[in-house]
């Protein structure tokens, strides 16, 4: 008896080890990943024997990059067809009275393969770095529609600003007004899955990117849709990274003010953070784009603005982390200064060292983080790497006027950046993420305005005062740091 029950035992374990090596293969021939991420997962799945796979199910797989978004061969033909006359055209208009795109040129070119983000020069940006500003100009821009809204944020929490914003939708929908509003599952888990019944009476519709499985299981957690994005009648557009909640407008006692930026850009810029909403939309209904994409992609008429701009998106079905390479050329570009304001700072090898070799090409590198966490480890993580860069001339700032939550990056004062994505691995590949790029100087000048004004509310964190944290403090960093490419 004790023999048979050894030889079950023997073969059950023989069953395990084979069925994990498979998985393991499957890992390591299937899911083509940088190579110490891929190590990373084999060695989960030979330590945890199956219950390693269960954590790779829900935390490692990867998206199919192959159409991810199902557009047809035309679609296909038609956005190469875009971006081929582009390069061209770009191509040919190197000439000095174009200034910043002779400058700029190799940043525009590399957007424009990498990612798709055409360029348009025709578009009129404001700057929100207020949440009361933001949301009541927001709330007053959806009581004027007249056609159209399309409504995209990460978290919508079903607190009183949230109630403010379905409670606009739904008067719209009941005037006849096509409404349609798109929340990611993970970020907004706080939001009952009734919430936005009334809006749905009234003819508005509503979809949830990667909904979780009876509300309990979510084979997606670790893919979420970040982008924050609103569309009115096809004219302006908001883009940034405030979301919906109480929290944004200063009204949590933990976080205090919330410090973020938001831009509204009239112009065809618009036309592209439109089509980046149709594709997030179609995906979420798992129905086909066709008649959405041909009305939108690329029939604007010309705008009077004058700023030109790209909108650059990236997310796990990208071939290439898209945003975190436009970040990184866009610091070695530099000549003079590069300022970032980033909630989290947890960057990979690729990007710390593009930030050292800028310092030590003589680039004044000025790096703005919050002086309170809302995520500890995270927060202990972005105080190691600040830390490393201090010791080459880098000068890091904390934001001491509650919560700084905005994600922009200006170099030179002549080309800037807004958006949803934060400086971290999470940002760089797992989640789906937007930002416009802009070649105003104008423009860029403002937000290195504001980037001043921000400092003067905020400390420095000099070598010195680094080198004097204690050892618990130390202890926290190096174990945050370990995790650092999973938070």
């Amino acid at each position: 008896m004790e023999m048979e029950i050894g030889n079950i035992i023997t073969m059950i374990g023989s069953i395990v080890i084979f069925i994990n090596l498979l998985l393991a293969l499957g890992v390591l021939f299937f899911e083509k990943r940088d190579v110490g991420y891929t190590w990373a997962w084999l060695l989960i799945l030979f330590f945890l024997p199956i219950v390693g796979f269960l954590i790779y199910i829900f935390l490692g797989r990867s998206l199919k990059q192959n159409n991810f978004y199902g557009l047809t061969a035309e679609e296909q033909k038609l956005l190469k067809e875009e971006v081929d006359t582009q390069l061209k055209l770009i191509e040919e208009e190197k000439r000095d009275d174009i200034p910043w795109l002779n400058q700029y040129n190799d940043i525009v070119t590399m957007n424009l393969r990498s990612s798709h983000g055409r360029l348009s020069e025709d578009n009129e940006i404001f700057i929100f770095k207020d949440g009361h500003k933001k949301f009541d100009a927001l709330l007053n821009d959806i009581k004027e529609a007249k056609q159209e809204v399309n409504v995209q944020y990460y978290i919508i929490q079903p607190d009183q600003l949230g109630k403010r914003l379905r409670d606009a939708l739904i008067t719209k929908a009941k005037e006849g007004v096509k409404v349609r509003v798109l929340y990611d599952e993970v970020g907004s888990k706080k939001l009952p899955s009734r919430f936005f019944d009334d809006l749905k009476k009234a003819g508005g519709e509503v979809r949830v990117f990667f909904p979780s499985f009876l509300k309990l299981i979510n084979f997606r957690i670790n893919n979420r849709n970040h982008r924050k994005m609103v569309i009115i009648d096809g004219e302006f557009s908001y883009i940034g990274g405030f979301n919906v909640g109480d929290e944004y407008l200063g009204e949590d006692k933990k976080f205090g003010y919330w410090r973020d930026t938001h831009l509204k850009i009239y112009g065809n810029a618009v036309n592209d953070i439109q089509v980046r909403f149709i594709m997030d939309w179609h995906q979420a209904g798992k129905d086909k784009l066709h008649d959405d994409y041909k009305k939108f992609c690329f029939h604007l008429e010309k705008h009077h603005g004058t700023s030109p701009v790209q909108v650059v998106s990236s997310g796990p079905n990208s071939e290439t982390e898209h945003l975190k390479n436009m970040y990184i050329k866009m610091i070695l570009s530099a000549k003079e200064s590069v300022c970032i304001q980033t909630p989290y700072f947890i960057p990979d090898t690729s990007f710390m060292d593009a930030c050292k070799m800028a310092l030590l090409s003589g680039v004044d590198l000025r790096i703005m983080i919050p002086c309170k966490p809302d995520h500890p480890f995270v927060y202990w993580a972005t105080w190691a790497y600040a830390g490393d860069l201090l010791e080459y001339g880098a000068k890091i700032l904390l934001y001491e006027n509650g919560f700084l939550h905005a994600k922009t990056i200006v170099v030179d004062k002549k080309m800037a950046s807004v958006g949803t994505m934060n400086i971290d691995s999470r940002s760089f590949r797992l989640n789906f993420e937007v930002n416009a790029i802009t070649y105003d100087e104008a423009v860029s000048n403002e937000l290195h305005n504001i980037f001043e004004e921000d400092c003067k509310l905020s400390s420095e964190l000099t070598l010195e005062r680094y080198h004097k944290r204690s050892l618990w403090i130390k202890f926290k960093e190096d174990i945050s740091r370990l995790l650092s490419p999973i938070l």
